[in-house]
């Protein structure tokens, strides 16, 4: 029986990434897995539309969310699985963040602009095509007019924090994410700890309530892998594993198939899910 494998994190154009649900489900099946979550940057609106396709392409589609947090300066992203993505409520709350990013990216083309780089905001809405606006959708624009020669650069040199056009955006705290993900029966766990840059954290995230951790990510090599695996295993912790593909469009690279985790390890999730 040949091996199954999985991609748990990945982004399309209701967030941040440059594939549509259903162009990202294609991709998937084409590279032969047998199951995906869309987890998109604090929305749910990615999740009907993918579904609704792998169901006619016999792949398995996990609802999920990637929300942002900050906890003492240090952004921490939490992901939820099996999330209640049709709950009223839980649309509702994430309304609230969605139009909190709006304001935000409004700010930052408002310091562009103030930098002599001529962006039009309706330019970075069209951009991100009714999904929820982020910084990647003003790096994109600097990128097609010219203004930067790389993706990156747009963040290094103008939106990333410190940096002349950065605006601090209102963001949940960890434990709320937490909180609002098990709420509506969701798995929080917490997305590439290596990025977080503080493992001490990872602590006090098992105290506020975090049942999972992302051991297999495109920015964490087979020793980082190895660590956070034997952390999982110490503090019985959920293991999950994904590429954070955001497309073509995006971070210079398509990503999704760069990680192969094992079924197993969603079939831990369902586990737990169901006990």
């Amino acid at each position: 029986m040949p091996k199954k494998y999985i991609d748990l994190h990945l982004h399309t154009t209701a967030s941040d990434g440059s594939f549509t649900p259903s162009q990202l489900v294609t991709k998937a099946k084409e590279l032969g897995f047998s199951a995906i979550a869309i987890t998109d940057h604090d929305t749910i609106d990615g999740i009907t539309e993918g579904i609704d396709l792998a169901e006619k392409l016999d792949i398995e589609l996990v609802p999920g969310i990637e929300m942002n947090t900050d906890y003492e300066n240090t952004e921490i992203h939490v992901l939820g699985y099996y999330i209640d993505y049709k709950d009223q409520k839980f649309i509702d709350k994430l309304a609230s963040l969605k139009e909190a990013r709006y304001n935000r990216i409004k700010r930052i083309v408002g310091k562009l602009n103030a930098l002599g780089l001529e962006i039009d905001f309706e330019e970075v809405k069209k951009n991100a095509d009714g999904g929820a606006l982020g910084r990647p959708h003003v790096a994109q624009i600097m990128l097609d007019k010219g203004y930067v020669e790389e993706w990156s650069e747009a963040f290094d040199k103008y939106i990333a924090k410190g940096a002349p056009a950065y605006v601090e955006r209102k963001k949940l705290t960890p434990q709320e994410a937490i909180q609002l993900i098990k709420e509506f029966g969701g798995i929080p766990v917490v997305a590439h700890p290596v990025l977080i840059e503080r493992d001490e954290l990872l602590d006090q995230l098992i105290e506020w309530g975090i049942e999972g951790i992302e051991v297999y990510h495109t920015e964490q090599d087979d020793k980082d892998s190895k660590r956070y695996l034997e952390f999982a295993q110490k503090n019985s912790l959920l293991i999950t594993g994904g590429s954070d593909c955001h497309g073509p469009r995006r971070k210079g690279e398509v990503l999704i198939g760069k990680i192969k985790a094992s079924y197993d390890i969603l079939e831990s999730l369902r586990q737990y899910r169901s006990n």
